[in-house]
């Protein structure tokens, strides 16, 4: 199966304390696409200018990810982020933003991207998700991500929005800010209430959690000895993630497949931090991954005792 990827793809100049990067290859749609391309097949759809080349754009093509709606604009400058990170690295500072042609985009799907049947809506405009998700099938599988700014400054069109999809996926801080409780059991259900059936909340270095229908299921974060970007780690897991779940979206997505992905997207995001932007990622090879969530799965029983053992009990 395929999966389209919608969002944002920039430059980043990231600094933290072990280094710095100059107009680096990000945003969500990047990141999120690169991950989940080691699981399936995929296509993003996103803004660039006249400064993104062919070194930008073979950064997708190795991983065979599929371009052609990536529109790029003449004469305009492509999406732009600075920021920079203390070794409390769980906050970014943003120094400087600059939308360019990211402030008009308007994602343009084509015939084969319309024809897929998962769609992750990035962090984009919440009344871009929900035009973008009007045009496929009630019966598609549908994920939405978004951010603090969009739940300040639309949060009535960001609700209209999640309640059309299948997943949300935000981080704790956001899911406590959009529904206004502090509780995250609560936050979650209030979010599920809205129209999705899932709701994956990402905590940083202290993992992910995912409360559905079956209940809650929380995974902790990957241990690693060094971290050295954070920038784009909740995207790369959304795609890790996501790919995984389109990879079997053709069979029943049971409880089983869902904690199967969520630690897949642990182990992307894992990878992600390891150095700056996407340069892990892109040299990143499938044993790795499958010998990363073998370790995984060992430290926590992932899979030891089925569900049916532990109600037998």
């Amino acid at each position: 199966m395929n999966l389209v990827v919608v969002g944002s793809v920039a430059f980043d100049s990231i600094e933290t304390p072990f280094g710095a990067r100059e107009r680096i290859l990000g945003g969500s749609a990047t990141h999120a696409a690169l991950a989940a391309s080691f699981f399936t097949d995929v296509r993003v759809v996103a803004v660039v200018g006249e400064d993104f080349g062919k070194e930008q754009f073979a950064v997708f093509e190795g991983r065979g990810i599929n371009t052609e709606d990536v529109e790029r604009v003449a004469g305009a400058r492509t999406f732009f982020w600075r920021g920079t990170y203390d070794f409390d690295l769980s906050m970014a500072h943003t120094l400087d933003t600059q939308l360019n042609v990211f402030a008009d985009f308007r994602p343009k799907l084509s015939s084969p991207s319309l024809a897929c049947t998962n769609l992750f809506l990035g962090n984009i405009a919440p009344e871009l998700q929900f035009e973008v998700r009007r045009q496929y099938a009630e019966s598609d599988y549908i994920a939405l991500d978004s951010m603090n700014f969009w739940i300040e400054s639309s949060k009535d069109a960001l609700i209209r929005a999640l309640e059309t999809v299948d997943v949300v996926l935000l981080n704790d801080a956001e899911v406590r800010l959009l529904t206004g409780e502090p509780n995250l059991v609560r936050a979650a259900r209030k979010v599920r209430d809205w129209g999705a059936s899932k709701v994956v909340v990402k905590r940083g270095e202290y993992g992910a959690a995912l409360y559905s229908e079956a209940g809650v299921f929380a995974l902790p974060g990957y241990p690693l000895e060094t971290v050295i970007d954070p920038t784009g780690a909740g995207d790369s897991f959304a795609g890790g993630f996501l790919g995984y779940l389109a990879a079997h979206t053709e069979q029943a997505l049971t409880d089983e497949v869902y904690r199967r992905a969520m630690a897949y997207g642990s182990v992307m995001a894992s990878f992600n931090v390891e150095e700056f932007g996407c340069e892990r990622v892109q040299r990143l090879k499938l044993s790795e991954i499958s010998e990363r969530f073998d370790d995984f799965r060992k430290m926590t029983l992932l899979d030891e005792y089925p569900l049916e053992w532990l109600l037998a009990r």
